[in-house]
């Protein structure tokens, strides 16, 4: 990087990163237990995930707005005050409700981190474009290596101390990085309007988010055709059209929808979401396989993740360094075959009563191989997609649709686990491996046919 002081603001940007995707999976290996203790039942403990990605994809957009209004640096230091405290939260909840509740607490802190550490980095490096794609390329990587560590980090931790100690640790590394902040970041002002909340859009986006994952969730225990069920789908249906509607209709949406008619950006959306949909679905249900049908203690379980962090560095430096020569097509296409490759090796080799490590190791190693080289060029292209001043914007659409296809993937994965035999689970993961397959290599594809290295733009100019 150019300087000491920039490489110590990426520092920082990075450091929130990390402890936003780490709680992405470190309670994945902590489920078990958690309902044991709690006394919590399947679409509880898929709650327990999807209540913190569900706050993080509902309110990434109003916390671009904040930033906007009140500088990035206060948001960013607001973000880490209140996951220190939900986190607090999470470690003395006394039953399942409480925890859900602290968690999407948890899940509106994050929200608060990731779209101002992107608007950081971007007026850090606003003369050097492409050094910004290098810093994307890094904050990407820490990220990255986070949220494959936490399984593994997970499992140490609940060996020793018990599950509780995965939402104590958060609180060291908060005020850490609250610290570094103050140290390091300025305070930035905006070019550009400030901008309005959009209170009705924001709103209506909560609630047709959340009664559709719902509805998602308690599908497989209530039934498709249960009152309940079928009025949570109406409701997000209703809450749906409204939105849009309103977003239309308003002078400062929340979400300006003329963004999805630019080229290369809505596609490169839906890549993030075929994305995360499948790797946050597989994390939970290869959490269950690996403790409930196979009997790892936590510990064992968490460190057959491990390889899961390996080449996630490696891959996104190789993603940074490929963009900035042939921009962020090819990076997305190939990132989407090796994705696709290791989910299908995993579910045809690696899912069964007696498989080995070394036979679920080729596939644990080319997904976030392949979700390495993918995620910085999609979100270089999402950048190089929009105009400037709608960078924050951009990114936070683009964080939003990827947290909800996690909450999907939770869900719907999930539902295919939740009979308690082996062999249903051992169908419902293999199942699971085939979407998976069939998701990344649909985003290669996509990629491939409406991708126009757009990346060049932003790493050349």
């Amino acid at each position: 990087m150019k300087s000491s002081p920039s490489l110590t603001i990426l520092l920082a940007c990075s450091f929130a990163f990390i402890i936003v995707q780490l709680d992405v999976t470190i309670v994945n290996v902590a489920l078990p237990e958690i309902g044991r203790e709690l006394r919590a039942g399947v679409s509880e403990l898929q709650w327990v995930v999807d209540a913190y990605t569900l706050g993080f994809a509902v309110f990434l957009l109003s916390a671009g707005a904040m930033g906007d209004r009140f500088g990035s640096r206060s948001v960013f230091l607001g973000g880490f005050s209140l996951f220190t405290a939900a986190s607090l939260a999470c470690a003395m909840a006394p039953d399942a409700l409480s925890l859900n509740v602290a968690r999407a607490a948890q899940g509106i802190g994050a929200a608060l981190l990731v779209p101002s550490s992107l608007a950081i980095l971007n007026a850090v490096y606003a003369e050097d474009r492409k050094m910004l794609a290098k810093a994307i390329a890094w904050w990407t990587a820490a990220g990255g290596i986070s949220i494959a560590a936490g399984p593994v980090l997970g499992g140490l931790l609940m060996s020793v101390f018990g599950w509780r100690a995965i939402f104590w640790v958060n609180i060291p590394i908060c005020v850490l990085g609250f610290w570094l902040t103050l140290r390091v970041v300025p305070a930035l002002r905006h070019s550009g309007p400030a901008r309005h909340f959009d209170i009705p859009g924001q709103l209506l986006a909560v609630v047709a988010l959340t009664a559709f994952i719902g509805a998602v969730i308690e599908v497989h225990t209530l039934g498709l055709t249960h009152p309940a069920v079928v009025a949570a789908l109406l409701v997000a249906l209703a809450a749906a059209v409204l939105f849009i509607r309103v977003e239309r209709r308003s002078a400062a949406p929340m979400l300006p929808l003329q963004l999805f008619h630019l080229t290369g950006f809505t596609p490169a959306v839906l890549f993030g979401v075929f994305v995360n949909f499948a790797y946050y679905g597989v994390i939970f249900v290869l959490s269950f396989y690996l403790q409930k049908v196979r009997g790892f203690s936590v510990l064992h379980a968490g460190l057959i993740f491990l390889p899961l962090t390996g080449t996630f560095l490696f891959a996104n430096i190789t993603s940074g360094w490929l963009q900035a020569r042939v921009g962020s097509r090819l990076p997305m296409i190939i990132g989407g075959l090796i994705g696709g490759s290791g989910y299908a090796l995993l579910g045809i080799f690696g899912i069964s009563e007696t498989a080995s490590f070394w036979a679920m190791l080729p596939g644990l190693a080319l997904i976030p191989a392949g979700m390495g080289l993918a995620v910085p060029a999609m979100t270089t292209a999402i950048l190089a997609a929009v105009d400037k001043r709608q960078g924050g914007t951009a990114s936070a659409v683009l964080n939003t649709a990827r947290q909800v296809g996690g909450a999907m993937g939770v869900a719907v994965y999930g539902a295919l686990v939740a009979t308690p035999t082996t062999a249903a689970i051992l169908a419902g993961i293999e199942a699971a491996m085939a979407v998976s397959t069939a998701l990344l290599l649909g985003g290669a594809l996509l990629a491939y046919l409406t991708i126009f290295n757009q990346g060049e733009k932003l790493c050349h100019s």
